[in-house]
């Protein structure tokens, strides 16, 4: 199961309402280090389908986001829980090191 993507007009609905945790990936098309993580991310998804949601948000497409919550770098990875960012990972990092980041929200 791979991320799927969320625009600002379905942002609301799909993240800040979930009733689970949903990880935020902010990227570009142009960005390598997004390319790399991408296939992590989605191997993080379908493995924790119950416990975390994971969806993509390009920020060239979706700029009014990127400024709402401060992306100056991607990628840029935000936790979301009940609306609020919870926590935030910045650059690509290997499978291992983001699931030990997100170990809170995979137990």
């Amino acid at each position: 199961m791979s991320a799927r993507a969320v625009t600002e007009q379905s942002f609301n609905q799909e993240v800040l309402q979930s009733d689970k945790p949903v990880l935020v990936d902010f990227w570009a098309a142009w960005c390598g280090p997004c390319r790399m993580v991408s296939p992590i991310l989605d191997q993080i998804a379908s493995e924790n389908t119950d416990k975390l949601d994971i969806v993509k948000v390009n920020v060239d497409e979706n700029p009014q986001l990127a400024v709402d919550y401060q992306i100056t770098s991607i990628p840029a990875l935000k936790v979301f829980k009940g609306g609020e960012v919870v926590q935030s990972i910045v650059g690509a990092k290997p499978k291992a090191a983001l699931e030990a980041d997100l170990a809170a929200f995979l137990a």
